[in-house]
């Protein structure tokens, strides 16, 4: 399995934000993670991971800087760090990680651990929490740099997100966890009202059962109901799906409810036709006001498209609010 790696000179610098710059590399989109690989400017002689686009893969149609041979050679690591992130790789990188820094709480207490299956659920669970603290959890399963989505940064500067933890293999969050239970563990002491996980964007499936990264919500359930939290399970949701196994209550949120141990809750709209599983109807007739300004889409679809998508999100982060 050889990476698929191309030599260029950056072209053009289109947009630099928090943890993330969209580029050019020979006039090809192109998107880079300065903090990993440092900074990039146009003229930069660097090299390019081009596999997922060259496939027409989950990367959405642009290279990812792989290293900046003009100004990203010889980087000294993160002070005090000594734990690999991606060990043994090509692209390992030591950070420092929150086990090694912080209290840890040995009890959730019944603090709310809201599980979603996709990023797109993020916004609206987030909408519906709206005044309590957050702690967004990003598990593997999706995308794995925090910097990568939009959706964070926007819920950070609509005052919705407070902090992200990046779960390894997940990384560039502003605190690193080595597992899933260290993350909650540390959202707990820091005293957290709720806590949302998520795989990042994108989602990685193989078209199998248990080969999808849907499944990173079961695991944080589980977790989550050992130490003592409230896991909330978000329902995929979908009549825009035209996929059949994605329509109404989707298999992925199927597979993951077949797969967690402890109690739970699967908060469902009210006004919708309940499935065949235990559900908690909530009131979700404010949702589009609730999220309005916030970055709404979901497989190229929006809130009008497939609003029921949205709302069964918003459903879940509005339950925790109601204290149920």
């Amino acid at each position: 399995m050889p990476l698929s790696l191309r030599r260029g000179v950056v072209t053009t610098v289109a947009e630099r934000t928090d943890g993330l710059v969209r580029l050019e590399v020979d006039g090809v989109a192109c998107i880079a993670y300065p903090r990993l690989t440092g900074p990039v400017e146009e003229g930069d002689d660097v090299l390019v991971n081009e596999q997922a686009r060259a496939l027409e893969l989950g990367s959405g149609g642009f290279d990812v800087l792989y290293a900046n041979l003009t100004r990203g050679l010889g980087l000294g690591a993160e002070a005090g760090a000594h734990v690999m992130a991606l060990p043994y790789t090509p692209l390992q990188v030591a950070l420092r990680h929150g086990e090694e820094d912080g209290a840890f709480a040995e009890s959730l207490d019944g603090l709310p651990v809201v599980c979603c299956s996709l990023h797109s659920q993020v916004a609206p669970v987030c909408a519906g929490l709206a005044g309590a603290r957050v702690a967004y959890v990003q598990t593997g399963g999706g995308a794995l740099p925090v910097s990568l989505s939009d959706s964070v940064r926007a819920l950070k500067d609509a005052s919705l997100i407070d902090v992200a933890v990046a779960v390894a293999p997940c990384l560039d969050g502003d605190v690193e966890c080595v597992t899933v239970a260290a993350a909650l563990a540390w959202a707990a002491a820091a005293d957290y009202e709720a806590i949302v996980a998520s795989v990042g964007p994108g989602i990685v499936g193989t078209g199998t059962a248990l080969g999808h990264g849907a499944l990173a919500a079961a695991e944080v359930a589980n977790s989550a109901s050992a130490l003592g939290g409230r896991p909330v399970v978000v329902p995929r949701v979908s009549f825009g799906d035209e996929r059949e196994r994605h329509r109404g209550l989707s298999h992925h949120t199927r597979a993951a409810l077949g797969l967690i141990l402890g109690d739970l809750a699967v908060p469902w709209p009210a006004g919708l036709d309940a499935p065949d599983v235990d559900v908690v109807e909530v009131d979700v007739s404010a949702w589009k006001e609730s999220c309005a300004g916030l970055p709404l889409s979901h497989m190229g679809r929006g809130p009008d498209d497939d609003p029921w998508f949205f709302a069964a999100a918003y459903a879940a982060g509005r339950l925790v609010r109601r204290g149920q």
